[in-house]
C-alpha cells in the first residue's frame, strides 16, 4: 500500500516566470511551522486489483484463521501457529502502515494516523486479540484505498477536462508540411490543422473561416465559427475544414497553459475551514494519545479490581476511534470536488478559499461591457462637422483606435476598414476617458465626452439624450464630431440576475459608459442599482463603500480598467474569454465562456461545497464523540472503533464525492 492517507493537496509549483499568484494574502496557506503537513496519495497508475491486492491477501488469510479457530478447531492449532497465521494476514496491510509511521516519526510527526493504528494493532496483538488487530488494520487499509481512488479520480477528472493539447503540430515551411514538437513551435510559424484535430497553441486564423469546438475551454458544446484574423486558442478542435493558424503565443504562455496552472495551483490555496481542521488534527491527536494512556493507567490508582488487560483494550479502542482520517481526507476532497465541478462548467476557482468566500457573498457588483453585454459593438451613426474631411478623420481615428484592444476600437476598425496610416506619435490611453495621439502633425482625441472636457474642447452637444455609446472626436483642439455605437445584451444576462436574486444576492452595475446607456441595460435585465460615467477610481470608491457596510462583495469584470476593483473585492470574478490578461490574472475566479449565468452557478457551487464540508465535520465529530465515550467506558469493542474510524471516513468521502456529480445549472 502506498502513502494513501489523509490529504489530497498537491505541492504548489515553483514560482517560475509564468507563475502569477493571486494578489490576495497567501500567508495563511501554510501551517504554523511553515510547511504543509502532506501525506500524498501517490497511487500512480495502479489498477483496481493492484490497489486491493494486499487487502485481498490479508482477508483470505484472516478468513482461514477464523475458520480454523472458531469452526474447525483442529488439535494441532496451538497458540504459536495461531499467532503466526494472524501475523501473516497482518503483514500485507500492516507493514506499509508501520513503515509510514516510522517515516513520519523521522520527520518529526510523532502523532500521525499511521502511528495511532500501529500502536493500537500491535497492542491488540500483545493482549492476544489477534483477529481484531488484523481486522482493524485490514479495514483501515481498505478505507485508505478507497480514499486514494477517490482523490485520484477527482484529479484525473480535472486533468482530462483541461489538458487537451496535442504534443505535436504540423507546420508549413516552404509549402511543405512538417511534424514538430508543439513546445518548439515559434511565433509566426504556420500550423496546418486538419478536421477533428486539436489546436496545440494560441494563434491567429489565416483561413477565411473555420468552425471550432471550444468545449475544452468554455464547456460549450455548440461549435463557434471564426473568421480570418480572429484569435483561436489551444485546446479548440477544428470541426470541418483544413485550416491554417499563425502561432502568436509560445506553448507555455497559451491561455490553456495558464488555465492549467491556475487549477494546479488552486489546491495550494486552502479554505479557512480546511486550514483549521489540519491545525486541529495536529493538536487533537496528541491529546487523544495522552487520554488513551490515562484510560489505561489511571484506573490502577482509583479502583480496587484493576485489570491491566481490560483497561489496555479500552485504551486501544480509544486510539483507533481517535484517528482523524474522516476529517482530514473528506474536507479537502470536498473542496477539490468543488473546484472540479467548477472546471466542468467552465468556472475556474484559483483556490478552495474562494469557494468558501463565494458561499457567503451577499452583494455582486458587475461591469456592463463584456460582462452583461456581448462587448461586440457596431457603429450605428457617424456625425462629422462641416469643415472636416469625413474620410480623413475616420481614417486617422481608425489608426488611433488600432492601438487599443477595447471592443469599441474593434467596432471602429470593422466599420472603417484596414488601417492605412500606422505612425502614431505620443500615443496615450487615458483610463476612463479615451485615446490621444499625434498623426501627421495633428493632435487627435477619441473617447467619451469626459475626454473632451478634460482637454477643454467646446462641443455644445447634449449627449446625455443619446442612448447609444458615443465616441467623441477632436482634431487640434476642435470638436470634429462623434460616432454612435451600440452593444447587445447577452442572452443569459437577465436569467443570471433572476438567479442571483433567488440566492438572496444584491446586484449593482458600475460602468465607465454613459449613465443613460448603463441605466437602459440595467432596466432591461432587472438591475435597479446602476451607475455610469465612472472612472476606475470611482468604481474602487463605490466598492469600498459597499464593503464598509460589512457585506462580502464580489466584483465581475473583464477590462484592464477593472483589475484594481477586482483585486479590492472579497472575490474577483473575471470573464476569461473576452477578458484582458491583467483582469484574468488578478481575479480569484475565472469564467471561461463569458456567460453571466455562470456567476450564480459559481455561488451555488461554493455554497454546496461548504454545506458538504460541514456535514462531514458534524458527522465525524458526532460519531467519534459517542464511540469515544463508549470505548472509554468499556462498552465499545474494536469493531465499533473500526466503524467510527474507517466507516465514518468512507461515509464522509462518499458525501464529498457527491459534489462532482451534482447538476448546478439551476436551483433544484
Amino acid at each position: 500500500m502506498s502513502k494513501e492517507c489523509c490529504s489530497i493537496e498537491e505541492k504548489p509549483q515553483e514560482n517560475g516566470p509564468n507563475t502569477r499568484p493571486s494578489p490576495k494574502d497567501k500567508s495563511e496557506n501554510k501551517t504554523e511551522d511553515g510547511h504543509d503537513h502532506d501525506h500524498s496519495h501517490d497511487s500512480g497508475e495502479k489498477t483496481t486489483v493492484q490497489h486491493f491486492l494486499p487487502a485481498i491477501i490479508s482477508l483470505t488469510l484472516l478468513s482461514i484463521g477464523l475458520l480454523l479457530q472458531y469452526v474447525l478447531k483442529p488439535d494441532w492449532l496451538n497458540e504459536g501457529l495461531r499467532l503466526a497465521l494472524y501475523l501473516a494476514s497482518y503483514i500485507p496491510v500492516g507493514f506499509p502502515v508501520i513503515k509510514e509511521a516510522w517515516h513520519s516519526i523521522k520527520h518529526g510527526d510523532f502523532f500521525s494516523e499511521f502511528f495511532l493504528m500501529t500502536i493500537a494493532t500491535i497492542g491488540a496483538f500483545a493482549i492476544g486479540e489477534y483477529p481484531e488487530a488484523v481486522a482493524v488494520m485490514l479495514f483501515y487499509s481498505v478505507g485508505e484505498v478507497f480514499q486514494a481512488m477517490a482523490v485520484q479520480k477527482a484529479k484525473l477528472n480535472i486533468k482530462s477536462l483541461l489538458d487537451q493539447r496535442p504534443d505535436e503540430v504540423t507546420v508549413i515551411e516552404n509549402k511543405i508540411p512538417r511534424l514538430i514538437k508543439a513546445q518548439s513551435a515559434a511565433n509566426g510559424q504556420m500550423i496546418q490543422l486538419k478536421p477533428g484535430e486539436k489546436l496545440a497553441l494560441d494563434g491567429k486564423l489565416i483561413t477565411e473561416s473555420a468552425s471550432f469546438n471550444t468545449a475544452a475551454l468554455t464547456g460549450e458544446s455548440k461549435p463557434r465559427t471564426y473568421k480570418s484574423g480572429d484569435i483561436v486558442l489551444a485546446g479548440m478542435i477544428n470541426v470541418n475544414t483544413l485550416s491554417l493558424v499563425e502561432v502568436t503565443t509560445p506553448y507555455e504562455d497559451s491561455k490553456l497553459s495558464r488555465i492549467l496552472e491556475m487549477v494546479q495551483n488552486a489546491t495550494s490555496q486552502k479554505a479557512k475551514t480546511e486550514l483549521f481542521i489540519r491545525k486541529f488534527a495536529r493538536v487533537y491527536t496528541p491529546i487523544v494519545v495522552v487520554l488513551a494512556l490515562s484510560i489505561c493507567l489511571l484506573p490502577y490508582f482509583l479502583i480496587a479490581d484493576y485489570e491491566f488487560r481490560d483497561w489496555l483494550y479500552r485504551a486501544l479502542v480509544f486510539l483507533v476511534i481517535s484517528c482523524p482520517c474522516a476529517l482530514v481526507i473528506s474536507i479537502p476532497l470536498g473542496y477539490f470536488g468543488g473546484i472540479g465541478a467548477g472546471s466542468r462548467n467552465g468556472i475556474l476557482f484559483k483556490g478552495s478559499n474562494f469557494l468558501d468566500v463565494l458561499a457567503g457573498i451577499r452583494h455582486v457588483v458587475m461591469d456592463k461591457t463584456g460582462t452583461m453585454t456581448e462587448g461586440v459593438f457596431k457603429v450605428q451613426e457617424v456625425y462629422i462637422r462641416e469643415g472636416f474631411n469625413k474620410d480623413e478623420v475616420l481614417q486617422r481615428i481608425n489608426t488611433l483606435e488600432s492601438k487599443s484592444t477595447h471592443p469599441i476600437a474593434t467596432a471602429i476598425r470593422e466599420f472603417v476598414g484596414p488601417v492605412i496610416h500606422t505612425e502614431v506619435q505620443n500615443f496615450e490611453e487615458i483610463a476612463g476617458h479615451g485615446l490621444r495621439g499625434i498623426l501627421d502633425g495633428k493632435e487627435y482625441l477619441a473617447g467619451n465626452f469626459k475626454l473632451m472636457d478634460k482637454f477643454n474642447i467646446d462641443h455644445q452637444i447634449e449627449h446625455s439624450s443619446i442612448s447609444d455609446t458615443l465616441v467623441a472626436v477632436a482634431v487640434t483642439g476642435k470638436f470634429a464630431g462623434y460616432l454612435t455605437i451600440s452593444d447587445q445584451i447577452k442572452k443569459d444576462a437577465a436569467d443570471a440576475v433572476k438567479e442571483l436574486k433567488k440566492l438572496g444576492v444584491n446586484i449593482t452595475m458600475l460602468s465607465g459608459d454613459k449613465t443613460a446607456v448603463v441605466k437602459e441595460v440595467a432596466d432591461k435585465i432587472g438591475i435597479t442599482d446602476a451607475d455610469g460615467d465612472l472612472l476606475p477610481e470611482d468604481k474602487v470608491t463605490k466598492v469600498k463603500a459597499l464593503k464598509s457596510g460589512q457585506k462580502s462583495v464580489a466584483f465581475v469584470g473583464d477590462g484592464v480598467n477593472d483589475a484594481p476593483v477586482v483585486a479590492l473585492s472579497d472575490v474577483g470574478i473575471a470573464m476569461g474569454g473576452l477578458g484582458s490578461d491583467a483582469t484574468v490574472e488578478t481575479a480569484d475566479v475565472v469564467i471561461q465562456d463569458d456567460r453571466p449565468s455562470r456567476i450564480p452557478m459559481a455561488i451555488r457551487i461554493g455554497r454546496e461545497t461548504k454545506k458538504i464540508v460541514w456535514q462531514n465535520i458534524i458527522m465525524a465529530f458526532g460519531v467519534k464523540a459517542v464511540v469515544l465515550i463508549l470505548g472509554a467506558g468499556g462498552l465499545a469493542s474494536m469493531w465499533e472503533a473500526v466503524f467510527a474510524d474507517v466507516g465514518v471516513a468512507l461515509l464522509a468521502i462518499l458525501n464529498a464525492v457527491r459534489i462532482q456529480h451534482k447538476n448546478f445549472s439551476s436551483n433544484k
